[in-house]
């Protein structure tokens, strides 16, 4: 996942921590536990949108930020498939051009050479939200809907359930609870698909505690269960902190322990 071995050693790190969503580029500077060292910046996402023209925006989105706290690390979250540091499928950005795309380290030549990280934007969400005990499931409602998995805190194989169909007619996730759709069936509508969604997983992962983020968590209207909760959408950016963690991505089946809430980065 790394092409780099730097590693966190204190929370005197600044790391330029970056969540890009079909809708908007959102960036933030944060330290090694996760917390904001500058206001976090938007704006909309361009569309249509090549790799040259999204890394053109992350630049510009990112200026002030790096005049003001110079990073030192960089961890960009990414709605799509990612794999060693480069971009698999796009489907927000659509098919052709973004296949084995090298996102992380043109951005990062375009920032001063900055050692840098990339994963899907739902499991970079689920790091700042999970608590590393069982299995742990995370769900982005935005402009699509993500998904990842943890177990133990240990991050599992990406799976792409969003493409996944989840209706009678065939509908994918996508298609069924994501941002267009709730725009087509409305809110009332839209819950009751979340809802459904929900009771689909569980029977699928059978997961210990569902975590429910993005921009549209905040529109649910029905009571959750006992083992789901919504987090901040500043999740996306936070959770950035952890892919620094030493211990938050590969060696967390021996040591569990590093990759709970409280873990430390030693």
């Amino acid at each position: 996942m790394a092409t780099r071995k730097t590693t966190v050693k204190s929370s005197a790190e600044r790391i330029l921590a970056i969540d890009v969503g079909g809708t908007g580029l959102k960036a933030a500077i944060i330290d090694a536990g996760g917390q904001m060292k500058t206001e976090r910046l938007r704006v909309p996402t361009p569309h249509p949108c090549t790799p040259d023209q999204l890394v053109d925006a992350l630049v510009k989105l990112v200026e002030p930020l790096v005049e003001k706290e110079r990073p030192t690390l960089m961890s960009i979250g990414f709605p799509g498939v990612v794999r060693n540091n480069r971009i698999l499928t796009a489907p927000h950005f659509g098919v052709e051009g973004w296949h084995d795309i090298p996102l992380a380290e043109s951005l990062a030549q375009r920032l001063g050479g900055l050692p840098v990280r990339m994963i899907n934007d739902a499991e970079m969400q689920g790091f700042a939200a999970i608590e590393g005990h069982g299995l742990e499931f995370v769900l982005t409602l935005g402009t699509g809907a993500g998904t990842a998995l943890f177990r133990d805190g240990e991050l599992m194989p990406h799976l792409e359930l969003a493409h996944h169909p989840v209706s009678k007619k065939g509908a994918a996730y996508d298609e069924y609870i994501g941002d267009a759709a709730r725009e087509k069936a409305g809110n009332k509508r839209w819950n009751r698909r979340v809802q459904k969604v929900i009771g689909i997983l569980d029977s699928l992962v059978n997961f210990d505690k569902l975590w429910i983020g993005g921009g549209n968590a905040a529109r649910l209207t029905f009571k959750l269960p006992a083992n789901v909760a919504t987090v901040s959408n500043d999740a996306g950016i936070e959770g950035g902190a952890r892919l620094w963690h030493p211990k938050s991505l590969r060696e967390t089946r021996q040591l569990p322990e590093a990759n709970e809430r409280t873990g430390r980065f030693t």
